[in-house]
C-alpha cells in the first residue's frame, strides 16, 4: 500500500512523530518520539541508538504499529530498507540541520536501522 499524497505531505512537515509498535499479543507499546523524513517519495525512520533503541527492538518483533505526526495517525508496517541511505541522510540534514543530533542519526549504527514506513 502507498501513502495518500496529502497524508505523506502532512507527515513530512511535522517536526517529530511518535511510533508505537504492536506487541505479539496485539497491544501497543508506549509511543516514542522520533524524527522522520521523506526521501524518494517514501517515509523513513531510524533509531538514533541503533539496534539498541527500545522502540526499534519492539518494531523488530512484529513489524507493525502506529505512527502519529501532526494530525495524522496511521496503522503502519515497518520494513527494513537500505536502498535509499544517501537520500535519507540528505533529507535528515535538510530537515533538521547539521547539529550533533543529525550527525548521530546519520552514523552507520543508526543507518543500520533504516525503516521504510508503509500504511496498512
Amino acid at each position: 500500500m502507498t501513502w495518500d499524497p496529502a497524508d505523506l505531505a502532512a507527515i513530512d512537515v511535522a517536526g517529530e512523530s511518535t511510533v508505537a509498535a504492536y506487541r505479539p499479543d496485539g497491544t501497543l507499546r508506549t509511543p516514542r518520539i522520533i524524527w522522520h523524513v521523506v526521501a524518494d517519495g517514501q517515509l523513513f525512520i531510524r533509531s538514533v541508538r541503533g539496534a539498541d533503541g527500545a522502540w526499534y527492538r519492539g518494531v523488530e518483533r512484529t513489524g507493525t504499529g502506529v505512527l502519529e505526526a501532526g494530525d495524522t495517525r496511521k496503522e503502519v508496517a515497518f520494513v527494513r530498507d537500505d536502498t535509499h541511505d544517501a537520500a535519507i541522510d540528505d533529507a535528515y540534514r535538510s530537515k533538521y540541520g547539521n547539529g550533533s543530533a543529525v550527525r548521530s542519526i546519520t552514523t552507520s549504527q543508526a543507518t543500520a536501522t533504516t525503516l521504510r514506513v508503509e500504511p496498512r
